[in-house]
Order: C-alpha cells, then sequence, then structure tokens
C-alpha cells in the first residue's frame, strides 16, 4: 500500500465523524433532500480523501442505480457512495456525483459537519 496524501480543504467542509478528515465542501454541495438507511444525506458534485468500492446495482427510493459504496481514506469507514450510472433517464443528473451520510448521534453514520 503506498502513503496517502490527505486534501486539506478551505472553507465550510463536511467531514468524517471518526477522524475528521475533510471529505467535502460546503460549495460543492448539490441537493440536502436525499435519505439513507441511516438518515438524512446529502448530495455533492465532488468528494475528496476517499476510496470507492466496487460498482452494483441498487435499488435506491428513486430506481435503480449503479453505485459504489465511498470510504474515508484515513479511517476506512463507510461515509457514503457514489452514483456510477442511473438506469432511469429522469436520474441521470446524478451519475459521477457523491453522497455523503449525515452525522446523526442516533443513527451512528459517519461524517458530519
Amino acid at each position: 500500500m503506498g502513503r496517502i496524501f490527505v486534501v486539506d480543504l478551505e472553507g465550510r467542509t463536511y467531514k468524517c465523524k471518526f477522524c475528521k478528515t475533510h471529505l467535502a465542501l460546503a460549495d460543492n454541495l448539490v441537493s440536502r433532500t436525499f435519505q439513507s438507511r441511516r438518515g438524512k444525506a446529502y448530495l455533492f458534485s465532488n468528494a475528496v480523501n476517499i476510496s470507492v468500492g466496487p460498482r452494483e446495482d441498487r435499488m435506491m427510493l428513486s430506481g435503480m442505480h449503479t453505485v459504489a459504496d465511498i470510504y474515508c481514506c484515513c479511517c476506512g469507514q463507510i461515509v457514503g457512495w457514489k452514483y456510477e450510472a442511473a438506469h432511469v433517464k429522469s436520474q441521470k443528473y446524478k451519475e459521477g456525483k457523491f453522497v455523503l451520510e449525515s452525522s446523526d448521534p442516533c443513527a451512528g453514520t459517519s461524517t458530519c459537519w
């Protein structure tokens, strides 16, 4: 395994709940109206300091999508998923974007502001 280079973001950031690594800028927020299995989630146009897992087809609330789980590059926690492909035409805007799960103390999710 190689050396990990962490990107530090300037401004308001979305961070890993466990290790506080920067994951996304608030300026890259596309939508706050997403849901994960554990609660609230947010759609971002870009994310950093993540690794992307294998692709899989998953039935979501908005239809079938090809997605890949995303992990914090420092601590390895799952922090959300990346939309690789949308099978429903109206959902194509999600392709290439990232969903980061919200930090809800009751839900045990892995990211926070």
